[in-house]
């Protein structure tokens, strides 16, 4: 029998200092959807009250703590000591992808660096991380949307980081990307195409866990859902224009 095709294995490096440890569960579930978490190393300094919730939950996740004294103040040695490993394991040639735990822009080169590479980088990190660190990054994930469900939310929705409205540009401009006939595009090209423009593009910071529930919340699309076939979607037409004067790249 052929042998199992094994998960992609992933190197996850956290910088205590910039993550909180209540993402942890939700964490290593999304992680989960990429890969295997092969090495799980947190750098920090555990001595430091700051630290104190990643401590207790270390053991659970199987992470290995990188101490780091504060000797002085300034530049953060934790970053310096991740950078390092980073580079360690990558140049080992063991790993097909790394997970970046940090809302800091300073790993933006080191992201990039590593794709340089050909590797996968993953970026989880809060929404003020600067555009620089997430762009460089081939998939960001903000960490607000991996903190646990308050009791009694309901699962088909979660509390939207922003209103859906705000995704409606970003949708249109991949429909005006992908080639089509009539303007009806498969719903699953639109989600692959939003991943490669905008790494940080989630339905869940709108509110949805599904991309067909938010753009149905939207108003901003027409949905169509052949027998048999795949979910397509276009821009609705805006009242007054002619269905003749809109529509997406024809073919040549």
């Amino acid at each position: 029998m052929p042998a199992e095709a094994r998960s992609p294995r992933l190197a996850v490096l956290i910088d205590a200092d910039n993550a909180s440890s209540k993402i942890a569960d939700g964490l290593f579930d999304e992680i989960a959807k990429l890969g295997e978490a092969s090495v799980r190393r947190i750098y920090g300094d555990f001595s430091n009250a700051r630290s104190k919730g990643w401590s207790d939950v270390l053991s659970k996740h199987a992470i290995i703590p990188q101490q780091q004294f504060a000797y002085t103040t300034g530049k953060n040695a934790s970053d310096i000591t991740l950078v390092i490993d980073a580079m360690d394991l990558l140049h080992s040639g063991r790993f097909d992808g790394f997970c970046l735990v940090s809302s800091d822009s300073d790993f933006t080169r080191l992201a990039a660096r590593i794709r340089e590479q050909g590797i996968d980088v993953y970026g989880f990190g809060e929404q003020k991380t600067p555009e620089s660190f997430r762009q460089a990054c081939r998939r960001f994930i903000y960490t607000e949307n991996l903190l646990p469900d308050p009791p009694n939310v309901e699962k088909e929705a979660t509390k939207p980081l922003r209103p859906p409205k705000e995704a409606i540009p970003k949708i249109a401009k991949v429909l005006e990307q992908i080639e089509s006939e009539d303007g009806w595009v498969p719903l699953g090209a639109v989600g692959t195409q939003l991943g490669n423009v905008a790494s940080d593009f989630d339905s869940r910071t709108y509110g949805f866990r599904k991309l067909s529930d938010l753009v149905r919340k939207t108003g901003g699309f027409d949905i169509d859902h052949p027998e048999g076939g795949p979910v397509r979607i276009k821009l609705k037409e805006p009242i007054g224009r002619s269905s003749s004067g809109r529509g997406n790249r024809k073919k040549s």
